[in-house]
């Protein structure tokens, strides 16, 4: 189910959010009402793949009782947490990246093993990754093991961030499931987070989303004008990040609904003057549990030689590549972030101030070309888009095609570009702060709430182009 549906908005959503407000009076029913509702929401549509999450949520509640048993007794515990990641990585493997395996093997040896057609479970990397975490941080020390099944549940399969994330920490809300306080001020927040997302999803990126998929398509597999391929790539540039930071913003926002806060995702990412910048406005949630779960243990930055350093920065940007998705195009996305993060660091790039305006251009540019090859399905088209748009075949500057893109979706470009920037944020900041603009702006501010909820709605009605393109990660 996606929250961008008209079945989520005017049946699950309300249902969900009446029932709980009748139970108000109690947390237990609350809680008991959410854990229902979640696993409804994650087998609306395939509900097999709901025993594979209640799987996962059990052996890692098992993990972590054994593992909070036995802390004392350092081997086995190290035993439990090893079988804990052998569990849920090859779990993840099996849905994730086994073809992909077999399909290696077969172009490298000839072998001709059947590549079986594994369906992905929904958010199966999200929720693999929450159970690792709370084993992990139980062992660790930070956060009390919970010994009631019921709120490891509730943590892994919270629908808003279920299927997209934001990856959450079980400590950052063990608290919040049973000592939470709603408000009518953090819901009419929610409210406003959760349409200013659908916004960004259903009006900026599925308009994208028509620009680049079209383009993509031509460009993956014949010659087109550069100044399209180059649209083509802003285009899903746009889209990626509206997409996701959408998601983001709507699960942010129906959290505070139900009373709970979860961390930003997303912060602006650019407006990054770097590459290292960028990640750490980007998917700020996924970022951090590599650095807390990975690249830290490995010894981080701190280690005695910058070789080290280095190949810390190669597992975890090879591991990032990779758990976006199982093709080479992913896996070279990733290493094209480590090389450049890597350079940044060793000639402290990043904490440069000069030339401001040229740096912000290297990163977009590095970006750019990263979301190409992200969005390609093989690295020949990747190669022969890139071709496209540096004229490496002769394909010519212009195209009728191009100003035909430029004229019907030269609004949505000029706002897409406009809300990358923290304009909104400004315009909160100008309200709160009591300038002489702010009782216009409190009147406005809901107006504009309502009509852009009203013009979501009637683009979802319309049943428009409504891709998500990180949901099945």
């Amino acid at each position: 189910m996606l929250f961008s549906s008209v079945i989520f908005l005017f049946y699950f959503l309300p249902l969900v959010l009446g029932l709980y407000y009748i139970l108000r009076f109690s947390v237990t029913a609350k809680n008991m009402l959410l854990l229902v509702a979640s696993l409804f929401f994650y087998a609306w549509g395939e509900p097999w793949f709901v025993l594979i999450m209640l799987a996962s949520i059990c052996f890692n509640y098992i993990f972590a009782l054994l593992v909070d048993k036995f802390r004392e007794r350092r081997n086995t515990a190290y035993t439990i947490i090893t079988l804990m990641l052998i569990v849920n990585l090859g779990m993840l493997f099996v849905f994730k990246y086994m073809a992909f395996a077999l399909r290696i093997v077969n172009e490298n040896t000839g072998f001709g093993l059947n590549i079986p057609n594994i369906a992905l479970p929904l958010g199966i990397s999200f929720f693999t990754f929450h159970g690792i975490s709370y084993v992990i941080d139980v062992y660790r020390g930070h956060g009390a093991v919970q010994k009631n099944l019921f709120y490891v549940a509730l943590y892994i399969s919270f629908f808003p961030q279920l299927v997209a994330g934001p990856i959450l920490r079980y400590n950052t809300i063990a608290d919040q499931m049973v000592n939470r306080k709603e408000s009518w001020d953090k819901f009419a927040l929610g409210c406003c987070r959760f349409i200013v997302g659908l916004g960004k999803k259903v009006l900026l990126s599925n308009s994208m989303a028509i620009v680049a998929d079209h383009i993509f398509s031509m460009g993956g597999t014949s010659d087109i004008p550069a100044s399209l391929a180059w649209l083509g790539a802003i285009a899903y540039t746009l889209q990626i990040y509206f997409d996701f930071s959408g998601y983001s913003d709507m699960a942010i926002g129906l959290a505070l609904m139900f009373g709970f806060k979860f961390e930003e995702n997303f912060r602006y990412p650019y407006i990054s003057r770097s590459i290292t910048e960028f990640w750490r406005r980007w998917h700020i949630s996924l970022g951090t549990w590599f650095k807390e779960y990975v690249y830290f243990p490995l010894g981080g930055s701190r280690v005695t030689n910058k070789d080290k350093m280095i190949r810390n920065l190669l597992i975890v940007w090879g591991l990032t590549g990779v758990w976006h998705g199982a093709e080479w195009t992913f896996v070279v996305w990733g290493l094209i972030n480590f090389a450049f993060i890597a350079l940044e660091k060793i000639s402290n790039f990043d904490k440069g101030t000069r030339f401001n305006p040229l740096r912000h251009l290297y990163a977009m540019f590095i970006v750019v070309i990263g979301w190409v090859i992200f969005r390609s399905p093989d690295l020949i088209q990747a190669g022969n888009y890139l071709g496209n748009m540096f004229g490496l075949y002769g394909n010519g500057f212009w195209s009728d095609t191009t100003w035909m893109f430029l004229k019907e979706y030269a609004l949505f470009f000029i706002l897409g570009i406009l809300f990358c920037m923290p304009i909104a944020t400004r315009m909160n900041k100008l309200m709160v702060d009591g300038a002489r603009f702010s009782k216009p702006l409190e009147l406005v501010y809901p107006v504009t709430i309502i009509v852009l909820f009203l013009v979501c709605v009637s683009y979802l009605v319309k049943g428009t182009y409504n891709p998500f393109i990180y949901f099945n990660f």
